[in-house]
């Protein structure tokens, strides 16, 4: 069984909350800190993945691009989080692939607890 999230996050603060609330419900997580160490993270473990949290703004390689590469190879669920709050920017990530669109939000992981059951 899938149970593990990789996210893509380059503020340390989130990606360090986002990963113990994530281990706290028993996913195994794993974090890239920018574009391309997502790329190679992916690549390293994509057949492990159950989900994928990805930042929009990232250094080396932004997460739209990010988004673009894996879709060529896999349909894992991506869910974008960022601070963009323009509707066009939502359009965009969602017909690149994204299955979900969070603005400026909480993270919830008890969503994904009941999603995975």
């Amino acid at each position: 069984m899938k149970n593990t999230i990789l996210i893509v996050e380059d503020e340390l603060s989130l990606s360090g909350y986002l990963t113990k609330e994530l281990q706290f419900e028993d996913f195994n997580v794993l974090v890239a800190n920018d574009g391309l160490a997502a790329m190679e993270t992916y690549e390293a473990h994509q057949n492990e993945l159950l989900l994928i949290l990805l930042d929009w703004m990232l250094p080396k390689l932004d997460g739209m691009e990010v988004l673009r590469r894996i879709r060529k190879h896999d349909q894992v669920p991506v869910i974008i989080m960022t601070a963009r709050d323009y509707v066009g920017d939502k359009v965009a990530g969602l017909d690149n692939g994204a299955d979900d669109y969070m603005v400026d939000c909480k993270f919830n992981p008890n969503f994904w607890t009941n999603c995975s059951a």
